[in-house]
């Protein structure tokens, strides 16, 4: 049995950094996706192979800072790419692979792996959207009242952000096992 299989795989802790991590962060990804479109909306209809989330109300949460509506988004990111779902589900498999991929590579580095849980739960998040409704759910607007943040997102997309920006920051600081350390050559 390979040691890095050993470290990870078969580790409880890792397991539990990772899975747990992706557990919980889908889990609140689908409820408050279910909440928002129950308590904001009437519902989503079809027009012209589009869908809206009728009769849409807006609640204030932090004046100023975030308000929650609803609405649907059959692109990606910032809404680009519309109407590219089968695209988006082939890029959310192959993300879902690479994350298993680094995983499984991953040793006994508990921080990266909670980061890589939540990059997992972000891609379940907004996968499991795209197979069951055919588009994204989104509530959450930052910043409502200025013009240079008109976007609409979810918590799968904020964990996937902050899961990037975390594994930036963490590459910046992490040492691979063995790097640093000097090679003496006999003399």
């Amino acid at each position: 049995m390979s040691e890095v299989l050993r470290k990870t795989v078969f580790s409880p802790v890792s397991l539990a950094c990772f899975l747990l991590t992706a557990a919980i962060g889908f889990g609140l990804d689908q409820w408050s996706k279910h909440e928002a479109f129950a308590r904001l909306s009437s519902g989503v209809e079809w027009y012209n192979d589009k869908p809206i989330a009728m009769n849409r109300r807006e609640v204030t949460f932090i004046p100023g800072l975030i308000d929650f509506t609803v609405t649907t988004n059959q692109g990606a990111v910032f809404g680009m790419g519309q109407g590219k779902r089968t695209l988006f589900v082939v890029v959310s498999v192959a993300a879902i692979l690479f994350i298993c991929y680094l995983f499984v590579t991953s040793g006994k580095q508990r921080i990266y792996q909670v980061i890589l849980g939540m990059l997992m739960a972000g891609v379940l998040g907004n996968l499991y959207d795209r197979l069951v409704f055919s588009y994204v759910r989104d509530m959450i607007h930052a910043f409502p009242r200025r013009d240079w943040f008109p976007y609409i997102f979810n918590v799968a997309d904020t964990l996937l952000c902050v899961g990037v920006a975390l594994m930036v920051i963490y590459s910046l600081f992490h040492r691979p096992d063995g790097a640093g350390q000097q090679v003496v050559e006999p003399a």
